[in-house]
């Protein structure tokens, strides 16, 4: 297996990223990566270190936030960002990439460059998200790649997120959800309703509605939403959890009772911490909908994440989940 990645995307490039190669090769020296970006400063990351499995592409620009996507994708051809899809979609031997950079440049790259599966008209973000059950994750689709969607849209979500986390996790039939203000099927709207007709006449192993507050619950495996309501459940849960793990760490410190408490409850604030982190188990996020594997990491990962996604885009490349998309596709007969 062979891997591009973005060295320079992300808020941490290209040192962070590098590293997280470099801990990718220790671990999996079958694989061989492709580094893009600054060659001279790539290589000054790497001095003294053995380059037998890396290969440097040279691109000297890097795409920010600030760049329109489309406009950066189709003009910023010596880019590190651009560079890695040019190599993903013309080269054979390669299987999968891997960015921190832009979300809006990566999707955009992935459907101008890539291109969709067949019968996929929105490719979606999935993050894999905890829930209060021990060992037990549930994936978030669509996270903010799409903000208008169409009924059509949500079930495709549905079929890919059910395809990806059966990989995951060997779970055959994933429960899958809705999204609602409500669990009633009349609820919501008609986005909503239509959406929810499409699944429970199909063969998703679906539940029915879920409203936000029961979503890390651990009664069900894929979350299906709009990506604007996506989005919003994502990052309003993030502020409540930074919320209230600021809020337990200066009460704790508010009292000399709870200092000494906290020292005997450590291994249960560490196990909670990991708990809570469950980006660095699983590192990005792919693009689900598209021809080849694209990993979105989040801009601030760290080398541990950016490992944490190579061992993932092996994990889905040996499963073959884009040939199960497709299988998923054709039994609807929507892969026209």
């Amino acid at each position: 297996m062979k891997i591009v990645v973005d060295a320079f995307g992300g808020d941490n490039a290209p040192k962070e990223i590098i590293e997280g190669v470099l801990l990718g090769i220790q671990r999996h020296p079958e694989v061989d990566f492709i580094l893009t970006g600054d060659k001279e400063k790539i290589e000054a990351e790497l001095a003294g270190r053995n380059l037998d499995k890396i290969e440097i592409v040279h691109a000297p620009k890097v795409i920010t936030n600030d760049d329109v996507p489309t406009e950066a994708i189709r003009k910023m051809e010596d880019s590190s960002l651009v560079k890695a899809f040019d190599i993903l979609k013309t080269r054979d031997d390669v299987d999968a990439m891997i960015s921190a950079g832009s979300t809006g440049a990566i999707l955009t790259g992935a459907i101008m460059k890539i291109g969709r599966i067949k019968g996929i008209t929105r490719p979606a973000l999935a993050p894999v998200l905890p829930t209060k059950v021990s060992n037990k994750d549930v994936l978030l689709c669509d996270s903010g790649a799409n903000i208008d969607c169409k009924p059509i849209n949500l079930y495709h979500f549905a079929l890919m997120a059910s395809a990806y986390y059966s990989i995951l996790y060997g779970v055959s039939k994933p429960k899958v959800g809705l999204l609602n203000v409500g669990v009633e099927e009349h609820k919501g709207n008609d986005l909503t309703r239509e959406a929810y007709a499409l699944m429970k006449n199909s063969d998703l192993n679906f539940v029915g509605n879920v409203e936000a507050r029961e979503y890390m619950s651990g009664n069900i495996d894929v979350m299906i939403a709009e990506g604007f309501a996506g989005n919003v459940l994502l990052k309003a849960s993030e502020g409540a959890v930074m919320a209230v793990l600021s809020l337990l760490k200066k009460s704790i410190k508010s009292h000399l009772s709870s200092k000494i408490g906290a020292l005997f409850m450590s291994k249960t604030f560490k196990e909670l911490k990991g708990r809570m982190d469950v980006l660095g188990k699983h590192g990005g996020s792919p693009f689900l909908g598209v021809k080849k594997l694209v990993m979105k990491n989040h801009g601030s990962c760290g080398r541990e994440n950016i490992a944490s996604s190579i061992e993932q885009a092996i994990l889905l490349h040996n499963n073959k989940l884009i040939e199960k998309i497709e299988n998923a596709l054709s039994k609807t007969g929507d892969e026209s």
